[in-house]
């Protein structure tokens, strides 16, 4: 099963982890999430990995739109709503290999998760 970068085609942080994967030779799935949504269980996975804190981008545009109870969600249910009614929010790209999960890109972090 290869490597899935989740996220927006034409998100900068995207395009620079794609080139990365292609520049260092690793085979990846690339899912623009605004076409094929994360399902309720791909983000609690994704959550329960690496927390909801890493999960959503609150510096995101869509983050600074919502309203104020919006911004208050606190309980798994509540981020998974608001995720899935927004899935801007999501911190891009969301890297998920195997039990593997990042989100965001970092090259060091990527260097070290594939062991190069």
């Amino acid at each position: 099963m290869l490597p899935t970068l989740y996220g927006l085609a034409h998100c900068d942080t995207c395009k620079k982890a794609r080139a990365w994967m292609t520049a260092n030779v690793i085979d990846y799935n690339f899912v623009d999430y605004r076409e094929s949504p994360l399902s309720r269980e791909q983000l609690q996975a994704a959550a329960n990995v690496i927390g909801w804190d890493k999960l959503v981008n609150r510096s995101s545009t869509t983050w600074r739109q919502l309203s104020e109870t919006e911004r208050t969600a606190s309980t798994p249910s509540e981020w998974l709503s608001l995720l899935a009614e927004h899935p801007t929010l999501i911190r891009r790209p969301l890297l998920i290999d195997h039990d593997h999960v990042d989100a965001g890109f970092a090259a060091p972090r990527y260097v070290a998760h594939f062991a190069l």
